[in-house]
């Protein structure tokens, strides 16, 4: 049992969208990384996915509508659920997923980044 410190453990990583694990519960990763510009639309087949925004803003773009993450907000976004995660500037998000997700989904892509990066 040993406490983490987000913003320690933001400093050890400059990449952008290429998510970083820094614990486990149960069959469960909690995940942080850097975001900035645009992702893919891509979707989740098998699994729900939930954005934390731990500093900045970021947003969502589903088919219908647009939402504005800020620090302190989160969003679940449903599996099966076509959306494309943007920043402006770089943020500061946490994941929390399934072991083995890939962070592009359904999709193979330049922006998918290796699993299981432990920091």
């Amino acid at each position: 049992m040993k406490k983490v410190n987000f913003k320690d453990k933001f400093k050890k990583f400059s990449d952008q969208w290429s998510p970083k694990v820094i614990a486990e519960l149960n069959d469960y990763q909690l995940k942080l990384v850097k975001i900035q510009n645009d992702f893919i639309w891509h979707k989740h087949i098998d699994t729900d996915e939930v954005f934390i925004v731990i500093e900045g803003e970021m947003f969502i773009e589903f088919k219908t509508e647009t939402i504005k993450l800020e620090a302190g907000e989160m969003i679940v976004v449903p599996k099966g659920t076509e959306h494309r995660p943007f920043a402006n500037d770089e943020a500061c998000i946490m994941l929390v997923e399934p072991r083995g997700v890939v962070n592009t989904g359904d999709k193979t892509d330049e922006l998918t980044a290796p699993n299981d990066q432990w920091i």
